[in-house]
């Protein structure tokens, strides 16, 4: 029997699920759960791509293209409680938690910039406060909106950062945070939302982004060990590179441009992953 590119996608959709049915089902979200929570995400793609095509976003063509009965439409997108469309977050200080981006953004110039690294380009403590090379100038580089007291407040809270007196130190491990659940979930969702994003507009035709992969098999786990450590290293020397384009770029951007023409964003990242093989 030919196969269809439906049966392709969805047997690619699958195999790519499979790891995150089974966090779901870590963390008590069982089958009936999970598909009633992917009714909205149905619909809300659906929608996207008839505007994409420049059709109408009726209730029947909603309907037609991903499935979900108009009632159910009806009931999620104008009953009470309808879910909203999802936004990115704003650099509210009002919030319990700043966006783990701008966050990220901190990170990533605090061990990039000659500014705010020592000889060897490794991160050094910072004065709390003061001129060029304090962690205010540090905060004031990514937002004027931010407080830099409310930023270090968060980075300690994720456990990025450490305060000592006067001094703020950055922990070398990097934006990974250890604060809890919500957190990291926060930080696996925007990474795997845009790695498969890329891959999706690739699989369309659409673009062209980066998303290549080394696999080696036939190994023993002291050798997967060793390529763990290669990869990391060259984590390092490519983020170095990168952060360091985008932060000037960034820059660039703010002093010359309107905020009307800087409405694009990149992400940039790199995984790891190693198993036995029965």
């Amino acid at each position: 029997m030919k196969t269809t590119p439906s049966q392709i996608v969805l047997t690619g959709v699958l195999r790519l699920l499979r790891p995150l049915v089974r966090l779901l089902l870590q963390h008590g979200v069982p089958y009936t759960a999970f598909i009633a929570a992917l009714k909205p995400v149905f619909i809300e793609a659906a929608r996207t791509e008839l505007a994409s095509k420049g059709k109408a976003q009726t209730d029947s063509a909603v309907t037609l293209l991903s499935g979900v009965h108009r009632r159910d439409i009806r009931e999620i997108t104008r009953g009470v409680g309808a879910v909203q469309p999802a936004h990115e977050n704003t650099a509210d200080t009002t919030l319990a938690s700043l966006p783990l981006g701008l966050v990220g953004q901190v990170v990533a110039r605090w061990m990039s910039e000659s500014s705010f690294t020592g000889r060897k380009g490794r991160p050094r403590a910072l004065p709390r406060s003061g001129g060029e090379g304090s962690f205010d100038a540090l905060v004031a580089r990514i937002s004027s909106d931010v407080r830099p007291r409310a930023m270090l407040d968060e980075m300690l809270r994720l456990g990025v950062a450490q305060e000592d007196g006067n001094q703020v130190r950055l922990e070398l491990s990097g934006l990974a945070p250890r604060q809890g659940l919500a957190e990291g979930a926060a930080l696996m969702a925007d990474n795997l939302h845009d790695h498969a994003e890329a891959a999706a507009a690739n699989l369309r035709g659409e673009a062209n982004f980066l998303e290549q992969a080394l696999y080696v098999d036939e190994i023993t786990e002291a050798s997967a060990d060793a390529v763990h450590k290669a990869a990391v290293a060259a984590w390092k020397q490519a983020f170095k590179i990168v952060a360091a384009e985008a932060n000037a770029r960034f820059d660039a951007d703010a002093g010359t441009l309107p905020a009307a023409e800087r409405r694009h964003r990149a992400r940039f990242g790199v995984y790891f992953y190693s198993e036995h093989e029965d």
